[in-house]
């Protein structure tokens, strides 16, 4: 089972939470510093029109300031001596600038640069401007408590909120990803559901969607599966049935000589063993070597003379009293397996010694980028509508015919396996004189 934190869901929804979490933390501090810049501006355009105000009303000559706030700190230095004044709330006219002894004023520092400065008076923070006027320099401060007032509980406001957003789209985030996943979770269910003994159904794609693509993709895997399933299990019943017919015969046989040993015959009796146990180790041998063919193992392969495997066979059938036709044998070579392609033309040749009546004909020919080898019986030739399943396992179009002849009804299906193998094909078709025609076709050797 998968773990809760690695599922999709939690994936997507922490992968979420970490991307906003991150816009929000750093939108978070842009926010506060412009907020404390924004204020800071503020009170240096208000400290820039007290300065204004002041040396405007010094220019009029000596005499008292004019009362401006009780928290503005002013200062007006003459040469040599350090004067200062705090107008204060209930006052309408304040003293004289060079005449004041107030504390804070006295302890406001020059500043030297006419930009607005930040300066600490008695550890408190003040921003201050200083000009020069014909009285001397005119240091005016207020206070920034209010703006570190507002940053502080700006800060705590979004100290609570961020987490209060984070908890919302992480909720929002879970719910999404839970209605949007409950498809794949039907489909994994409907998948789970279905076993071997029911491959026959399927899982529903009737979604326009990436699912639906998904669900259609597995539906073709399970016609697969259910194709393979079916063609296995016929296969083993074949198989089986193949089997079963020379033990039936062994046995029968056996039962003959020990109810009526009198009257049987042992070399007979071994003739029929010996007979019987060649088919069976013929089978035996035909069920191994489709097996490896459809494990897809990769034989050898080196360049193949297709044509002195094609002579090999005439001798052989001619040995057995076929008349064979060789003149069409010309060269041609191939990249394969010398081995697995003789077995094909064995396959080949055996199948058209067994259908035909008088002759057999052999060729290779050279046909652009292939070489064929072509057998031909002037048997009966094959229905249209058969050629296609001969190339099937323990396919015959005459059982009786066949079995008795000592077909084990895989030789083609060999010859099939053998030819996809090599990158080739086999089919089936007419031959001239009224009989089939099997033709290998196979990729020509860039050597040849």
């Amino acid at each position: 089972m998968t773990s809760p934190l690695r599922s999709i869901r939690s994936r997507l929804t922490i992968g979420a939470l970490l991307v906003v979490a991150v816009a929000l933390i750093a939108g978070s501090f842009a926010a506060v510093q412009v907020l404390r810049a924004t204020l800071t501006d503020s009170v240096a355009a208000s400290v820039r029109q007290d300065v204004d105000t002041i040396s405007a009303q010094l220019e009029r000559g000596p005499g008292r300031v004019d009362a401006i706030d009780d928290d503005v700190l002013v200062r007006l230095q003459d040469v040599g001596d350090d004067h200062g004044g705090e107008r204060d709330e209930d006052d309408t006219a304040g003293p004289a600038p060079d005449q004041t002894n107030d504390d804070d004023a006295r302890a406001l520092p020059v500043v030297r640069d006419d930009r607005a400065q930040r300066i600490e008076v008695d550890g408190e923070p003040y921003l201050a401007v200083s000009e020069q006027t014909d009285r001397g320099t005119l240091t005016v401060a207020r206070p920034l408590d209010g703006v570190e007032e507002a940053v502080s509980a700006s800060a705590v406001l979004l100290a609570v909120a961020v987490p209060l957003v984070l908890g919302l789209v992480g909720l929002v985030m879970w719910v999404v990803a839970t209605r949007a996943l409950a498809p794949v979770e039907r489909l994994r269910r409907q998948v789970d559901a279905i076993d071997a003994a029911g491959l026959d159904r399927r899982v529903d794609a009737a979604r326009d969607d990436e699912l639906g693509a998904l669900a259609r993709t597995m539906n073709r895997m399970l016609d697969r599966l259910e194709h393979s399933q079916i063609t296995q299990r016929r296969f083993v019943s074949d198989a089986s049935h193949e089997l079963r017919s020379p033990l039936a015969t062994i046995r029968q046989h056996a039962e003959v000589a020990a109810a009526h040993p009198e009257a049987s015959s042992l070399p007979a009796l071994s003739r029929v063993v010996l007979d019987e146990g060649e088919r069976m180790q013929e089978l035996v041998e035909g069920l191994l070597l489709l097996a490896r063919l459809d494990e897809g193992r990769d034989a050898p392969v080196a360049p193949t003379d297709v044509d002195d495997i094609a002579l090999a066979e005439v001798q052989r059938l001619r040995g057995m009293g076929i008349a064979v036709d060789a003149s069409g044998i010309g060269p041609g070579r191939v990249v394969g397996n010398a081995a697995l392609l003789a077995r094909a033309a064995r396959n080949l040749a055996d199948n058209a010694a067994r259908h035909a009546r008088e002759r057999v004909s052999i060729r290779v020919v050279e046909q652009g980028e292939r070489v064929l080898l072509q057998v031909e019986d002037d048997g009966t030739g094959i229905p249209v509508e058969q050629r296609e399943h001969i190339f099937d396992r323990f396919v015959r179009l005459d059982e009786a015919r066949a079995r008795d002849a000592g077909g084990s009804g895989l030789g083609l299906a060999i010859v099939r396996e053998i030819a996809l193998a090599h990158g080739g094909e086999v089919t089936a078709s007419d031959g001239a004189s009224g009989g089939a025609l099997m033709t290998l076709a196979l990729p020509r050797s860039a050597e040849a």
